[in-house]
């Protein structure tokens, strides 16, 4: 019978690397990874499956990030959400996790970052919004040796996978149902987020510019940082002479329906996300509800994926196009 240490001298490297290379440890060069599979291809090696379940046990430690800033007022809900669902798959794939937020990264390089997630002997990393993280945290998680999912990102490659709505078209969806239940929809307000090449934002633009040649309405697009406080300074300053106001997420709805309360006129507003806060400002809402639940536990799935050795992917997850009341969320 063919042993683990027939496949290190074939390979010519030591016994403990070919272990590695078979549960999948992350900081082993491609060249090396090659022989051993080489090795133990020609060898028509089996590994007991008992010994390789419990080594993945010690060296699959998963990161949960959270993307953003941690004193945006949605971020509880939204990340509850995610990290009730992803503790609970943890266990399922026996695996450990830490939590930690991207904000802990903010005044790291990418070599600081990655011998971080090397001295905790992270080589899993499910990351909570792709797109408001730094920099130097994004050029690490592009390093080899990490099994990345990115969740509410659409980019995969060899060992990243990522989940995601389409926000294209949900974006294009809440937009045309807000207009349409409005006769008048000459001027509209659009609050996106940051001034920068974000795909999510992108795709949410282009949105915007479908309908606005689809309908023929001006579009004025102002940009908040997703920042509540600035859509109220917009919607004081811009709101009066629009007839609709359309925004990239519900917190900046919630900003722009308190500055129209301040101004003692009625606008329509519309948000993105979902989130139950909304539902306080006492003003029928219009948003995109996501399963972000639903999405955490398919961030696993996909993990799972990745280490047993199968290409990554995006995994495109369903929506609802929804109104938020005050009477449908208080108990």
């Amino acid at each position: 019978m063919v042993s683990i240490n027939d496949v290190s001298k074939k390979a010519g490297v030591a016994k403990s690397t070919v272990s590695k290379v078979l549960n999948n440890y992350p900081f082993v060069s491609d060249e090396t990874r090659k022989k051993v599979e080489k090795a133990v291809k020609e060898l028509r090696y089996v590994p007991n499956s008992v010994a390789v379940s419990l080594s993945k046990k010690n060296f699959n430690k998963a990161a949960l990030i959270i993307g953003g800033e941690s004193q945006f007022q949605y971020a509880a809900e939204i990340c509850l959400q995610y990290l009730s669902s992803a503790f609970k798959q943890s266990k399922k794939y026996n695996m450990d996790v830490i939590t930690l937020f991207s904000e802990q990264f903010s005044k790291m390089l990418r070599e600081d970052i990655i011998n971080f997630f090397r001295a905790e002997h992270i080589n899993c990393i499910i990351l909570y919004g792709y797109s408001q993280v730094n920099k130097y945290l994004c050029e690490a998680l592009n390093s080899d040796g990490f099994y990345i999912v990115m969740v509410d990102a659409d980019f995969y490659s060899d060992r990243v996978s990522s989940v995601s709505i389409n926000h294209k078209k949900a974006q294009y969806e809440v937009a045309k149902k807000t207009i349409e239940e409005n006769d008048i929809h000459n001027i509209i307000l659009y609050l996106a987020g940051k001034k920068d090449d974000n795909p999510i934002m992108l795709a949410k633009l282009k949105a915007m510019e479908e309908l606005r040649k689809e309908l023929g309405f001006q579009l004025i697009v102002k940009y908040t940082n997703y920042s509540e406080k600035k859509a109220r300074e917009l919607v004081l300053k811009y709101g009066k002479d629009a007839h609709i106001i359309i925004c990239a997420n519900d917190i900046m709805a919630i900003g722009s329906v308190f500055a129209l309360t301040e101004m003692d006129i009625f606008r329509p507003v519309c948000g993105f996300d979902g989130i139950l806060l909304t539902g306080y400002t006492q003003v029928a809402v219009n948003t995109v509800k996501q399963a972000y639940s639903e999405m955490s536990i398919q961030a696993f799935h996909e993990l799972n994926r990745l280490l047993e050795g199968k290409l990554g992917r995006h995994k495109e997850m369903h929506y609802e196009v929804t109104t938020i009341r005050y009477m449908d969320i208080i108990r």
